[in-house]
């Protein structure tokens, strides 16, 4: 049986599987199984980890392009000078050190599943009995759209300081926009948590002038409570929340946003587009033939692929039914790594695992909100539904909940790298 310490471990990071979701002792393997994660997020990171700190017998190998991770968690914080980019840049030296994570700084540009091998872009060819890919979001393309110009900022990196250029360059009076797409989305509360830091940020510069927010959902998707009540008052005088609004195109040689409703001319503009899997996800086969398709069909048991057998997908990639977050992320990469263990085992996966999503939002400089949701397995649809009675948010925005916010992001950043 595994030991009291691998428990609280599980405990620790907020996700409370059942005592059957505990590997049994292993069995001794002919060689040592091969798995192989593609993508250095929250979830192949911490896949990576667990797999090895659970079973040091198992290789594992995480094939990474970016020799750091720039944690999407605490981003907007960069935007309004909070925080700065060295303070959400985490480096691959523990798994590497610590855990015995061979770590290939590739791409990964080709799957194999019939003879199990991943080409990267360097020529590399890397066997596997068990591949892992956590590769994240891309985005849908919008006619106009250049995010180089107008950037999304929802892959953290250079994005995030082309945010940051953008909000300081918005005249006083100006006219800031931003649109949200339709959901499912990475972080559900982000982008409503986006729009009241750029009204912040424009107050307390005063330079407020009018925050537009074109959300193409038919109402705000996560803590619809705390967001209106930010948007009707603290920003009343400046955020503009518009629902089932898209945008149809951007002329910014005009500087005018065009949607569904005519145009918008603005004076910077912040465009999050559609998202799906990313695009070693649709490259291997895992989507199907149905252009529509923008999730990777998975077991919930095990996030195997549907389609492609011995490939898992986990965090944002997948279609579960589960929100797409650093921290959902990282309780997905342990249900998977047990499953893991427990296939080169020879034994089946836990019948019944259970994950947690949770994030902190802040409102102002000084404020933050919170939420937290348990999502369990329903055999009947095979996917990940809430539990009932175990979604809870902030009665209110508080100083308090803003210190917490920054333990909450320490220890997740910790649990995944460290």
């Amino acid at each position: 049986m595994f030991s009291h310490n691998r428990r609280k471990l599980l405990q620790a990071s907020g996700v409370l599987l059942a005592a059957g979701a505990f590997p049994l002792s292993l069995r001794a393997q002919l060689a040592a199984p091969r798995v192989v994660v593609i993508g250095g997020g929250f979830a192949g990171a911490t896949l990576a980890k667990y797999v090895r700190m659970w079973n040091p017998k198992i290789q594992v190998t995480l094939i990474e392009p970016n020799p750091t991770h720039v944690s999407c968690i605490l981003s907007n914080l960069v935007m309004t000078g909070a925080m700065a980019m060295t303070d959400i840049t985490i480096r691959y030296d523990n798994l590497r050190t610590k855990y015995g994570v061979t770590i290939v700084a590739d791409r990964a540009i080709g799957i194999d599943p019939v003879n199990r091998k991943v080409s990267t872009q360097n020529g590399t060819v890397i066997p596997y009995d068990k591949l892992v890919l956590a590769p994240g979001i891309d985005f849908d393309a919008i006619p106009g759209l250049d995010p180089a110009v107008v950037p999304h900022a929802w892959q953290a990196g250079p994005q995030t300081l082309a945010l940051k250029g953008l909000v300081q360059s918005v005249p006083a009076g100006g006219t800031f926009l931003m649109s949200i797409p339709k959901a499912p989305y990475r972080c559900p509360p982000g982008p409503y948590e986006r729009a009241c830091l750029v009204a912040d940020t424009l107050l307390r510069n005063r330079r407020a002038g009018k925050v537009i927010v074109l959300d193409a959902n038919t109402d705000v998707v996560a803590e619809p409570h705390t967001f209106h009540t930010a948007f009707q008052t603290t920003y009343a005088s400046v955020i503009e929340y518009h629902p089932s609004t898209t945008v149809d195109s951007v002329d910014w040689a005009n500087k005018t946003i065009n949607t569904n409703w005519g145009p918008i001319r603005v004076d910077a503009a912040n465009i999050i587009p559609g998202q799906r899997a990313g695009k070693v996800v649709a490259s291997a086969g895992l989507l199907g033939s149905d252009p529509a398709t923008r999730w990777a069909s998975v077991n919930p048991l095990n996030y195997e692929s549907t389609l492609v057998p011995n490939v898992h997908v986990i965090g944002d990639s997948q279609g579960t039914g589960q929100p797409k977050s650093g921290h959902m992320a990282n309780s997905e990469a342990k249900v998977c790594a047990d499953a893991l263990i427990r296939y080169f085992a020879g034994e089946a996966p836990d019948p019944a695992p259970m994950t947690n999503s949770a994030c902190y939002s802040p409102i102002t400089a000084k404020t933050a909100s919170w939420l937290t949701v348990v999502f369990g397995y329903d055999a009947a649809t095979g996917l990940m539904k809430p539990v009932p009675n175990t979604l809870a948010e902030a009665p209110s925005p508080s100083s308090e909940h803003y210190k917490d916010m920054f333990g909450w992001a320490k220890n997740l950043f910790a649990d995944s790298f460290s």
